[in-house]
């Protein structure tokens, strides 16, 4: 019997130090892991230390708010600075919209959701398919409410979610991370670029992977955040600006509006018909009834609408116009009158 217990003893503490031996390796490897992303985090730019906001937890409510205004107000200049670099990425949509192509946003987190929320508004405010603008988030729907652990980090996942739209050469893909590192991002940009689509790049510190990614770098160094690393504000606010700017010149280049208004407005709800019943008015400077009559004739069409008021053409013609101008009023008109 003793023998015996001696053996199990044996056998007890050989498993015990396995065990050990494994979990100290694990570890191990995830500590070297975490020392290896703390040191790239000190060489990314929104990850610095803002010394302009180092009391703001020792201010009044307005004070903590008159410091994170300041914050703000440095951001609309800095995207200033790469206004040529983000007309170079209008041109290539512009270009893909012409061609059929279709205008792709890819991130995570914050980035994600604000590419999802520019790409949603688009079929409202331009009346364009809702398959011309994409917005890609890691994780799926669900992390537009809710974060999805790993998903960022998912290399494979990037190359799924494109493979899932069909992701081709005449699109273009705009991979959104503030930092410039997110794994899913950088491999859903280096996808793109293998099926010969063009990638924009957009961020907000500088990462030469990133760069080397993408056919036209979009970075905005906006700086040291408010809260260190809180990525969601002045580097969110900054890509709120630059998405707004890609998808709405891309749609004015494209003739969805005339003038600076939104003459391609989709009168879905009541607000919206409200909307084009006054873009009618403001086009044409026809009253009320007008306008409403005008829209009921071309069944709600704003464009169509305005036009045939200023041209007195019937609906049959003045599609035919426009069909023939590519859908730009102002070139249509100019023909007509």
């Amino acid at each position: 019997e003793r023998a015996i217990i001696e053996i199990l003893l044996v056998v007890f503490v050989g498993r015990f130090r396995c065990i050990l031996e494994t979990r100290l390796t694990m570890s191990s490897v995830l500590m070297t892991k975490q020392s290896t992303l703390i040191d790239k985090l000190k060489t990314i730019t929104t990850e610095e230390k803002n010394s302009d906001t180092l009391d703001i937890d020792l201010l009044d409510i307005t004070g903590v708010l008159e410091k994170i205004n300041d914050e703000d107000q440095k951001v609309a200049n800095i995207v200033k600075l790469i206004i040529p670099e983000i007309a170079k990425a209008v041109d290539k949509i512009v270009d893909a919209f012409a061609q059929g192509g279709r205008l792709i946003y890819i991130g995570a987190g914050t980035s994600g959701r604000l590419g999802v929320l520019d790409a949603v508004e688009c079929p409202p405010t331009f009346s364009v398919s809702d398959q011309q603008v994409l917005g890609i988030i890691a994780g799926g729907d669900k992390a537009i409410k809710k974060a999805v652990e790993g998903a960022e980090d998912s290399e494979s996942l990037a190359i799924k979610d494109l493979k899932a739209v069909k992701l081709v050469a005449k699109d273009v893909l705009v991979g959104i991370a503030a930092s410039g590192r997110t794994p899913y991002v950088l491999s859903a940009m280096n996808y793109g670029k293998a099926v010969g689509a063009t990638v924009v790049g957009l961020s907000c510190s500088y990462n030469d992977k990133f760069a080397q990614a993408n056919d036209i770098n979009l970075c905005a160094i906006v700086g040291a955040e408010a809260l260190t690393g809180s990525t969601r504000m002045k580097s969110g606010t900054a890509q709120k600006l630059i998405l707004n700017m890609l998808t709405t010149a891309s749609m004015i280049r494209s003739g969805k509006t005339y003038r600076n208004l939104m003459i391609d407005v989709s009168a879905s709800n009541e607000k919206l018909y409200a909307r084009a019943v006054r873009i009618v008015m403001q086009a044409t400077e026809c009253d009320y009834q007008g306008a409403k009559k005008a829209l009921d004739i071309a069944d709600n069409n704003t464009k169509l609408a305005t036009f045939m008021v200023l041209t007195g053409l019937d609906v049959a013609t003045a599609k035919a116009a426009l069909l023939h101008h590519k859908g730009f009023l102002r070139k249509a008109i100019k023909q007509s009158v």
